[in-house]
Order: structure tokens, then C-alpha cells, then sequence
């Protein structure tokens, strides 16, 4: 490089250069000057310093224009300020805490869904058990119940009415006081079909305490059956079994078969023979009604019997009524 060109002419470079090699050639100058004087001492082994100086370093050319923004993004990417890595460390720090919170949230959220759900379940299911308790309560209050086909004579008087006059033949026609109005149907009244016999059918009554002995036969409302016997009522229980078992007998005609009814006492038995075994019933309590009250033939829950017959003896204005249980049902005393 020639050094014959102007300051202003020469690059920073060039400049740089030529001031290395001033400050060397001074140097060099005060170096000799020193050893001329004989200020200097020369070591032995080193190396005497060279005429020429060695050559700076060529530095890289700095880029320019658009490539000069570009590395100078790419170097602070690369090599962040501290403050910027604090700021950064410090968000991190703040976004992972906030995760954190977020997902406990999500977690008590979804806690919080399941147990209202729960709560919504079994509120539901007690909705559902009362509004079947009070559908059940209504379809059983709104329930008929079954009619039964018992003749309209079971509703309105009790079995064996009759009228005893001396010397004539006894009239089918009550003694007693019954209502104008019930007076039609019982005249018009005709007896059921009576029931096929069957082993279990009552066939023989025996009552020891007032010496009855006698047959058993289907029907208490049919006057030529009453002839017979003892009927028994279409309907009711059979030996044995459980409900109630009605017989009825005239006392003051066709054998007076329970004249002596109103001598029977609580705890006398009286036994019912089927054509397979006998049952054998304790006496309760004996009452006497009016005819019309029907209820003493309603059926129980459990084995019984109820005699029933014309009251007073040839007057035949109410009915006597004895009420038994089956022996192996009676209370123990």
C-alpha cells in the first residue's frame, strides 16, 4: 500500500495500518537509540525484534444494509439480555403457577358437577318412590271392590223367617217388622242352584250340650231344603276352612232342629262332618239380632261357624245367632 496518498483518501483500515507501523518504527528507533548508548542489554537466545511489523488482522467486513438487521437479530436472539431472561424466567414462572390454579379449578369444577349430579339422582329416585306410593294409595282408594253374587234375600234378612200359626201349616213370611220396601223382594226371591256335593260339602251336625244330631244340606233360603235338614249357605266357608260357615235351622217346625239354641253356652263344641273327617268348633258368644242384620254372615280371616235360627220360640220376630271358631283356632284361655 503506497503511503504517498492523503489521510482523507485512506479506510479506517488503512489508517489503522498505518499508525501500527508508526508506533513500530518509533519503537524500533528508541530501541536502537537505547542500545547505541549502551542502555540496553541484549538477552541471549531471544529473538532480535523484526524490522517490519507483523500484520494486524484483517477484520472481517462488517455487513451492510438488510444482512447487518438480520445478524443483529440473529445475535440477540442467540445471546439475550439478562433482564430479558429474568422477565422470561419470571413469566415462565407465573404461567406455570397459573396452569397450576387452572387446573385445580377444572378439577373442583368437575368435583363440583359430579356430586350435584349425585344429589340430582337420588333426589329424583325419592320423587319417583313417592309419586309411586301416591299413584299405588290413589289406584287402591279409587278400587271397587268385587261384587259377589249373593241373592239380594242375603242383603235385606237373615235365613229361616217364618210365621207359626197353630193348627196350619207354617207360612214362608217373616214375623217380624221388616220394611215396607224390602217386603217385594223378599216375596219375589228365588233360591240359587244348589251346588254339586263334594267331599268336602258338610254332610252331618252334632251338638252334643242340646242332643242335635242331624243332616246337612245346600241352601238356607230355600224353604223345601230347610225341610231336610240343617242348610248350609251357597257360598260360604266349607268345613274347615277359613271364613265363615253359616248354617241355619227352624226351631218351632220340621224337626225343631235348633229349638234349644239359647241353651248353648261360650265353650260348649259342636262338631261338622264332611264324608273325609270331622272339625270340631268351640261356641264364642251367642246373641240375638233383629232379621235384618245380615252382618253376622260376613266372612272372617280365619276358620269359624255361625248358627242361626228364629227367635223366640214360635214367636219368630228376631233371630238367635251363635258364633264358633274352628277348635284348633280358639284363643287359648
Amino acid at each position: 500500500m503506497s503511503n504517498s496518498q492523503p489521510p482523507d483518501n485512506l479506510s479506517i483500515t488503512e489508517l489503522e495500518q498505518l499508525l501500527y507501523r508508526k508506533k513500530h518504527a518509533a519503537r524500533r528507533e528508541r530501541l536502537q537509540r537505547l542500545k547505541e548508548e549502551g542502555r540496553m542489554v541484549e538477552v541471549v537466545g531471544r529473538p532480535a525484534p523484526a524490522s517490519q511489523p507483523p500484520p494486524l488482522p484483517r477484520p472481517k467486513a462488517a455487513p451492510t444494509g438488510a444482512m447487518r438487521h438480520y445478524l443483529l437479530e440473529l445475535e440477540e436472539e442467540a445471546a439475550p439480555a439478562p433482564e430479558r431472561v429474568q422477565v422470561e424466567a419470571r413469566q415462565g414462572n407465573g404461567r406455570t403457577i397459573l396452569n397450576r390454579l387452572l387446573f385445580l379449578v377444572e378439577v373442583g369444577a368437575v368435583v363440583g358437577l359430579v356430586v350435584v349430579l349425585l344429589n340430582l339422582w337420588g333426589t329424583q329416585r325419592e320423587l319417583n318412590q313417592e309419586l309411586s306410593q301416591v299413584q299405588q294409595s290413589e289406584a287402591a282408594a279409587l278400587t271397587l271392590p268385587t261384587p259377589t253374587a249373593a241373592p239380594l234375600i242375603d242383603l235385606v234378612v237373615l235365613p229361616t223367617g217364618h210365621r207359626y200359626v197353630e193348627g196350619r201349616s207354617p207360612e214362608q213370611v217373616e214375623s217380624g217388622d221388616i220394611p215396607a220396601h224390602l217386603l217385594p223382594a223378599l216375596q219375589a226371591y228365588q233360591p240359587p242352584p244348589l251346588p254339586t256335593p263334594g267331599p268336602e260339602q258338610a254332610r252331618i251336625i252334632e251338638i252334643p250340650t242340646i242332643g242335635v244330631n242331624a243332616p246337612i244340606v245346600a241352601g238356607v233360603y230355600d224353604w223345601e231344603q230347610l225341610k231336610r235338614g240343617v242348610g248350609h249357605h251357597t257360598g260360604s266357608a266349607l268345613p274347615g276352612q277359613e271364613g265363615n260357615m253359616v248354617l241355619a235351622a227352624h226351631n218351632d217346625i220340621y224337626g225343631e232342629i235348633f229349638r234349644d239354641l239359647d241353651q248353648l253356652s261360650p265353650g260348649d263344641e259342636f262338631t261338622v262332618s264332611t264324608g273325609a273327617r270331622s272339625y270340631t268348633y268351640v261356641v264364642t258368644k251367642i246373641e240375638i239380632v233383629e232379621p235384618t242384620d245380615v252382618a253376622v254372615m260376613e266372612s272372617t280371616d280365619y276358620a269359624s261357624a255361625t248358627l242361626i235360627s228364629c227367635y223366640p220360640y214360635r214367636i219368630n220376630t228376631q233371630r238367635i245367632v251363635v258364633f264358633a271358631d274352628l277348635k284348633t283356632n280358639a284363643p287359648s284361655s
